[in-house]
């Protein structure tokens, strides 16, 4: 250490350097793998360019667009009513980026074998940069397919997927691409939106209506327009609400506050109320819950792939200080325990991604292969609720690993801690997840024998594995079924099994110890808790390569 000048008591040493710039895809053993196994192979290039740019540029904008958190204007200084939502000009800069790179519409522009899983690795890549960007993003990407099923809606369909983003408050025909929210939650109701009590009266036109009601949850208010959820004469029917009327008028959507969320800070979610706004119908009358499945679906995914990337980010973000920093005598790394801490964290990352990406391919292939499609039907929500319950522990643990720095704003680490739990909030909390797996083994029993097959294919790689497995056989043939109090145990188990099989049909090196903590019991209830034998450092190392 340089002597310090007289009086001077500040010095810097023993601190990391800056975590980025890095390429978060090549440094992603685990994403990489995953994609070239399920099918996207073909949009390498497309992903190790949004790899790059989010682990620097994207990196560096997300500090501003989530501190300084967006406004709402009701009106303008002549009284006006505009209702516009106000953001830092780096959040339009991370959107743009997104969306001209294919986050939000990928899978249909580009509709080939694979599509859907190069956007989900887009979507894990961009999340964990920013993570509240991701809402309006996921929105826009779901709601494509319910736009399809109405040919007026052609346009917006379309401008959904395209590559171009453009915030400006107009109509859709000024503009290139646009963005959808959504609104289905209502105070009254909740996740249980058949008891919701908007109000949808049809107009002349056969599918135009004028909605009069209260969203409690109105998610992305600055969308260009809305997929809402509306009690018609003939039950709870689909509707797109546009900022815009096609007459050239704003429509009569009024934003009554911004939510003071936890997280989620650069992204606005509001409470609206509908003063006879004009919405066109999407489906038949009563069918709105049928129309928005598909979207709920892909909306699930994006919830696994985000809670897996803020795992992933919180793990990097950990190995590189630990790499750097100091502690009695040497790197941090290289005390046992912390080691045992990071590589137990990194075997919990590379199953997280591992489990996503496979629901990214059933989703892809879905539409043509009825044995992918039931297996989406079930594992979307075990890997939903699974995978979104192990985030928010995940990422404390990381930030013990940097000590105070991990409780500062300066480190990304508390950005993440407040977003952790969103995921398991949003689109269903665990207890829906759990009953929508129930209802998927009682009324949709192709979906449990297709899980069950799944599973078979890794038979006889592991004696716990198979232990596990047997003892699943029964309920997902359909032999035993399972009381709604214990829903949450059969679900867990599900969940590790179908991890840990495909860790073993696939040959992970972090097989071998996912299944001996996660399945055979030799684990704590803690991370950090990796039995004896295991290779703490080759895990580490596959994590982020040094």
């Amino acid at each position: 250490m340089e002597p310090l000048p007289p009086f001077a008591t500040h010095q810097v040493d023993n601190q990391p350097p800056e975590f980025a710039p890095r390429n978060l895809w090549r440094d992603d053993h685990a994403l990489r793998e995953a994609v070239a196994r399920e099918g996207g192979g073909d949009f390498v290039d497309v992903l190790a360019g949004y790899g790059s740019l989010a682990g620097d540029e994207l990196y560096r904008l997300s500090f501003d667009a989530h501190r300084d958190r967006p406004r709402l204007r009701t009106h303008d200084r002549f009284g006006h009513r505009i209702d516009l939502v106000e953001f830092h000009p780096n959040y339009h800069r991370i959107m743009q980026a997104a969306i001209e790179h294919g986050v939000a519409g990928l899978s249909w522009s580009q509709p080939r074998t694979g599509g859907h899983v190069a956007r989900a690795a887009l979507s894990y890549l961009h999340h964990q940069v920013e993570p509240a960007s991701s809402c309006p993003l996921t929105m826009t990407h779901a709601a494509i397919p319910a736009l399809r099923h109405a040919p007026a809606l052609a346009e917006w369909a379309t401008k959904a997927a395209a590559a171009h983003y453009d915030p400006r408050d107009i109509g859709i025909e000024h503009k290139r691409g646009v963005t959808i929210g959504m609104g289905m939650t209502e105070k009254q109701g909740g996740s249980d939106v058949r008891a919701n009590r908007t109000v949808a009266k049809p107009l002349a036109g056969e599918s135009e209506y004028r909605l009069v009601g209260h969203k409690w949850f109105f998610s992305a208010p600055m969308s260009d327009g809305f997929l809402v959820l509306a009690q018609a004469p003939g039950g709870l029917t689909c509707f797109l609400l546009p900022r815009w009327r096609p007459d050239g008028q704003r429509n009569a959507l009024r934003i009554m506050r911004l939510k003071d969320k936890l997280g989620d800070w650069a992204n606005a979610s509001s409470e609206v109320e509908f003063a006879d706004a004009w919405a066109y119908r999407i489906g038949a009358e009563g069918r709105g819950v049928p129309t928005i499945l598909e979207m709920v679906m892909l909306t699930r995914l994006d919830c696994m792939l985000g809670s897996a990337a803020e795992m992933r980010m919180a793990l990097a973000q950990a190995i590189h200080h630990a790499r750097h920093r100091h502690t009695f005598g040497k790197r941090l790394v290289d005390h046992p325990l912390m080691r045992n801490v990071l590589a137990d964290l990194a075997i919990e990352a590379e199953a997280a991604i591992t489990l996503a990406m496979r629901v990214a391919r059933a989703v892809d292939r879905a539409r043509h292969d009825p044995h992918e499609a039931a297996l989406a039907r079930i594992a979307t929500a075990i890997g939903k609720y699974w995978v979104c319950k192990r985030a928010p522990a995940f990422v404390n643990e990381a930030q013990e690993c940097l000590g105070g720095a991990g409780y500062v704003e300066e480190s990304m680490l508390p950005r993440l801690y407040r977003q952790a739990p969103l995921n398991s909030i949003w689109e269903g909390s665990g207890n829906i997840q759990c009953l929508d797996v129930l209802r998927a083994l009682s009324r949709e029993p192709e979906a449990g024998a297709r899980l069950l097959a799944e599973l078979e294919l890794a038979s006889g790689l592991h004696h716990d594995y198979d232990s596990q497995l047997a003892s699943l056989r029964p309920v997902l043939g359909g032999d035993t079924d399972v009381e709604e109090s214990q829903a949450r145990r059969w679900v867990e188990a599900m969940a590790l099994t179908l991890q840990a099989g495909l860790l073993l049909r696939h040959g992970s090196p972090i097989a071998e110890g996912f299944c001996r903590t996660r399945l055979g019991g030799d684990h704590g209830n803690v991370y950090g808790t990796l039995p004896a034998g295991v290779d703490l450092m080759a895990l580490i190392d596959r994590a982020l390569p040094a």
